[in-house]
């Protein structure tokens, strides 16, 4: 079994992994990685492991934002300094949690445990993880990790002006620069903040803080200047026309 141990605690993973060898004498350790940048660069460039230990909690982010980004995942067993009365999702979920500081008799049960959960079907697994991202993560995205050269730039979601689809692509635009993302306009929609952000057409979703002008078009539509400016006219399509009135307050 290929373990890696994501924590930002060098001693609390070091430990974690002393125990983990000594209740699966066969299992490797892959690796330990401290932050969601490491952990991303890792996962892009090495096979997938059997087992994931995340800690909730890191310093450039949350486990959550690794588990989001990632096209397949592993089972994991979260380690968190949460207290007992706020782990009530985890069991509700049947997902394993490890409670710092870590027990070892603690840990075999929840080893054992994720044994058994390996004859549960992988879709319905990975529904039970996203049942507890929606639940310990705030309704809405507050900011996209991108790949840039070798590193992971995190972009808070407030500082995007739109999102723009070109060529195939899937763009993000902020004032100082565009950057390309992983994501569809149509998964977008849903982890926006419906107040902020708007899809005006087929090609793009708009902050409200960065609509300059409108204007009214032909067809009964509007055309948007945007800052920062966009390639192509922004362009409300006619039959969003009444929702964005509604939404931009007009």
């Amino acid at each position: 079994m290929r373990v890696v141990i994501i924590e930002d605690e060098v001693l609390s993973a070091k430990r974690l992994a002393k125990l983990i060898l000594e209740i699966l004498p066969e299992a490797t350790v892959a690796a330990q990685l401290e932050s969601v940048n490491e952990a991303l660069l890792w996962f892009s460039s090495h096979d997938k492991p059997d087992l994931i230990f995340l800690d909730i909690q890191l310093n450039d982010g949350t486990g959550f934002d690794i588990v989001r980004e990632l096209k397949d995942y592993p089972h994991i067993i979260f380690t968190t300094a949460y207290e007992q009365y706020a782990l009530d999702a985890f069991k509700f979920n049947s997902i394993d949690y490890l409670l710092k500081p870590i027990d070892k008799n603690e840990l075999e049960a929840a080893i054992q445990k994720l044994q058994e959960i390996h004859q549960i079907e992988e879709a319905g697994y990975q529904e039970k993880i996203e049942a507890l991202q929606q639940q310990f993560m705030p309704a809405h995205r507050e900011r996209f990790l991108v790949k840039v050269g070798m590193q992971f730039k995190s972009i808070p979601t407030s500082s995007i002006a739109y999102f723009c689809y070109r060529d195939g692509i899937s763009y993000l635009h902020t004032a100082q620069q565009s950057m390309p993302i992983d994501h569809t306009l149509d998964h977008l929609v849903d982890e926006l903040d419906p107040k902020v952000f708007f899809r005006v057409n087929r090609q793009f979703i708009v902050n409200i803080n960065s609509i300059g002008e409108i204007h009214s078009y032909f067809n009964s539509r509007l055309l948007l200047n945007l800052t920062p400016a966009a390639e192509e006219e922004v362009i409300v399509s006619r039959e969003r026309v009444l929702k964005f009135k509604v939404w931009a307050g007009l």
